[in-house]
């Protein structure tokens, strides 16, 4: 038989007062416990009883006792309530002090270049904090799958979040191996793209992303095509490592194996600017203490002068499209 487990609206008022006189056994002690007057008391055990259906306490002029139906009731509330209380606690604890579970959802990219010199520091710091890193290139609702926070290179930042930069803009390149421009030759325009392979990027919508440019102050967008379709910025630069093509992708993810020689950059008079790295969470009103903790933590490794760079920026408008 289906059970209807709808709680009617005030269902838990009085019960506190419950609780009190029955273990005092005196509406004047429970009074004093609480801080309120006994009529206060009497009227909310009255009311309590009303919504139940039955009569709690035995009242006499000498003494308070418990009829069979609050035995009954004080057995099943008294450890519901218990846990009601320690529940809030732990709640209120976790509203007071960085600790519990810190979830954010990021790019792998993101990982090497941004997260690892933060997340032992900040551990350390914190050392009641722990942080759940998911490294996803799918775009997720972070408040719908538990995320407190997320770290995007470039992404459109919807208007009901807040966003934080974490670093300044930098170009996003076109990059090959040394052995694929000695065999193909090293492209000089735009259009040269023509005669390349071309790794490119599934977006999380399933489109193929173009690429990006400038010629002077114009922007261009070229499609390209080539023989792999990546969905992850690790993916596309290990391929053209493996001299299967040119890759455009954000300079500080090349920057590596650009100083070891793995991979040169072209095109770079037509290299446009990405808007950086940010962190983003739904509301400024909703932080709680483990999130700006993080926030808080960037910001210092960053007034040290630590590397990467890293810029906070709480001001930053909400609604800012990235690509």
């Amino acid at each position: 038989m289906k059970q209807n487990f709808t709680v009617r609206q005030g269902a838990l008022d009085g019960v506190e007062a419950f609780l009190s006189v029955a273990r005092h056994r005196s509406f004047r002690w429970a009074a004093g416990e609480l801080g309120v007057t006994p009529s206060a008391i009497s009227q909310a055990v009255r009311a309590l009883e009303q919504r139940v259906g039955a009569v709690l306490f035995i009242r006499t002029t000498r003494s308070v006792g418990l009829t069979e139906a609050g035995e009954r009731f004080l057995t099943r509330a008294k450890p519901a309530f218990e846990e009601l209380v320690a529940a809030s606690a732990v709640a209120r604890e976790l509203g007071q002090r960085p600790a519990g579970l810190l979830r954010l959802t990021v790019p792998p990219a993101v990982v090497p270049i941004l997260l690892e010199p933060l997340i032992a520091s900040f551990c350390q710091a914190f050392p009641e904090v722990e942080v759940e890193v998911s490294a996803n290139e799918e775009l997720v609702d972070i408040a719908a799958e538990g995320f407190d926070a997320g770290i995007r290179l470039g992404q459109f930042i919807a208007a009901d979040m807040v966003a934080v930069r974490l670093t300044p803009s930098f170009p996003l390149v076109v990059v090959g191996s040394p052995e694929y421009l000695r065999r193909r030759g090293r492209p000089e325009r735009i259009d040269d793209l023509r005669q390349h392979a071309c790794i490119r990027m599934r977006r999380s919508n399933g489109s193929i992303a173009p690429w990006s440019f400038v010629n002077g102050k114009n922007p261009i967008e070229a499609v390209v095509s080539g023989p792999l379709i990546a969905h992850d910025f690790p993916t596309m630069l290990g391929a053209a490592v493996e001299d299967m093509g040119l890759a455009q992708v954000p300079e500080p993810i090349a920057a590596g194996p650009v100083k070891a020689g793995k991979l040169v950059r072209v095109l770079e008079a037509f290299a446009p600017m990405a808007p950086g790295v940010f962190l983003y969470y739904p509301s400024r009103h909703q932080v709680m203490p483990k999130l700006r903790a993080f926030i808080d933590h960037v910001k210092g490794r960053a007034d040290a002068g630590d590397k990467p760079r890293i810029h906070i920026d709480d001001t930053q408008t909400p609604a800012t499209k990235m690509r």
